[in-house]
């Protein structure tokens, strides 16, 4: 089993986040977001929010660390990238 994590660099709600991926399963990752005490709903279409104080926490217990770049790679390569999607707007003219 390898979890992957990449550097808190994100920024939401006044802090910085990580990314926690797995390039086998989503089972597989829930897994171990549940070893780290992560609630459900940080995770997000294909991987969990992590904030950066658990940073060094997700590293202890196995993850690997990555580039933020290899975290999308990896996924893409697992197939399980789920990017957001894209909202079209109506256009008045045209109603």
């Amino acid at each position: 089993m390898t979890i992957y994590i990449d550097p808190p660099a994100w920024p939401g709600h006044g802090l910085l986040w990580s990314h926690l991926v797995s390039d086998v399963s989503y089972e597989e990752l829930h897994a171990f977001a549940e070893e780290l005490g992560l609630p459900r709903r940080a995770f997000e279409r294909d991987h969990y929010d992590l904030p950066a104080q658990r940073y060094a926490d997700a590293v202890r217990a196995g993850a690997v660390e990555v580039s933020s770049r290899e975290v999308v790679r990896l996924l893409h390569g697992a197939g399980l990238r789920r990017p957001k999607r894209r909202v079209q707007r109506r256009d008045a003219r045209s109603s």
